[in-house]
């Protein structure tokens, strides 16, 4: 039996995730992961999961390093699970946050159930995809092209550390599913003003004029996890070409109202990501024998600085103590790279000053 052969389907890797976090007494009211399930290809992609808990644990410090020990647990189970569940949790949110929909709708329209309330799943997204078009959409969509497009993507930062099976098959799934259909979800997103639920929705759903035989061309070459007989830097040559023509189909940027309660919307989505942060760092600085995460510790600059300019933003905007409180977590967050030194440094910072981290993390959350 090869190693493809014996993987796990991503149905019992999610489940036995699942397990993982409840033995360390992390429990959760539902378990999604980014994307649907035609978009995680075998033996290729990674689950990138959120977390929705029904309130506020009573320490997410705590609660983080029960994250951080079940992901380091379920990884040293199987030497693939390096690259399948190649970090911990993205995001975590509680249920009041999404029944107040303070969730940002292009979010949840990628979700897919790993466990929970499948009903209320779909009550969330369908509200998602009924919400009226705003300046969220167009920063989450045109943030996507703006990563990759125009030579931003660069094959070789698509780390192949953690891959132990057909290295350049991966290469080839990088060039599609990294590059090409995270573009083609977002600017078919952009073009029919429509929350795309994920990578292969987009490349089967929306092809026009001359973009047709590329969109047939990549969804081929995705689905069947890579493109035999073409050399990666060869296939990379193909998607310059496939997303310039993309990009001519995007529209330019319209004038469109902010959402509703945009600021709070705005907190939500920063703390929901910084709140598995200390899960994150503690799992990098000491990963499972054998697991590479340096190129993970350096990714990490890239969500700091995002989530540091949007707490200033949220400061400046703010009156009283919330407007305190946010600039009080931006002057947490260092600038420059992110080396294990930094992580550190930031982990000992955010312990020093954990009751103003705790109160970030859970001020909107009720």
């Amino acid at each position: 039996m090869t190693t493809a052969q014996a993987l796990p389907s991503y149905t019992r890797l999610t489940a036995d995730y699942e397990r993982h976090l409840t033995l360390h007494g992390v429990t959760a009211s539902m378990l999604t992961h980014k994307w649907q399930p035609g978009d995680l290809i075998a033996p290729r992609s990674d689950v990138d999961v959120r977390v929705i808990v029904n309130q506020a644990p009573d320490s997410w410090w705590d609660w983080n390093h029960a994250v951080g020990l079940a992901h380091t647990q379920a990884v040293a189970q199987h030497v693939l699970n390096r690259r399948f569940l190649e970090h911990p949790p993205g995001f975590a949110f509680t249920t009041t946050e999404l029944e107040r929909h303070r969730v940002s709708p292009p979010e949840i329209a990628t979700w897919s159930l790993i466990a929970g309330n499948a009903a209320l799943l779909r009550r969330w997204k369908s509200h998602a995809q009924t919400m009226p078009w705003s300046q969220e959409d167009e920063r989450f969509y045109r943030g996507i092209l703006g990563s990759r497009a125009g030579g931003m993507y660069q094959l070789a930062k698509d780390s192949i550390d953690n891959v132990h099976h057909d290295v350049e098959g991966y290469r080839g799934h990088c060039v599609t599913w990294h590059y090409v259909a995270p573009c083609w979800f977002a600017a078919a997103s952009l073009a029919t003003r429509t929350r795309c639920p994920g990578k292969s929705a987009a490349l089967a759903q929306w092809h026009p004029g001359e973009l047709e035989a590329h969109a047939e061309k990549f969804l081929r070459y995705g689905m069947s996890g890579s493109a035999p007989g073409i050399a990666p830097e060869e296939l990379l040559n193909e998607a310059h070409d496939a997303v310039e023509a993309l990009i001519r189909r995007v529209p330019k940027p319209r004038a469109v109202q902010e959402p509703d309660e945009a600021d709070a919307i705005a907190w939500t989505m920063t703390a929901g990501m910084l709140r598995v942060r200390v899960a994150r760092w503690l799992y990098y600085l000491d990963p499972p024998p054998g697991t590479a995460t340096s190129y993970l510790v350096a990714r990490e600059e890239k969500e700091l600085m995002a989530a540091k300019a949007m707490l200033v933003r949220l400061a400046d905007r703010l009156t009283g103590p919330e407007g305190r409180l946010a600039a009080a977590m931006a002057a947490l967050i260092q600038a420059g790279p992110t080396t294990p030194a930094a992580l550190r440094r930031h982990l000992h910072d955010w312990h020093r000053h954990r009751a103003l981290v705790e109160d970030f993390f859970s001020a909107h959350s009720v």
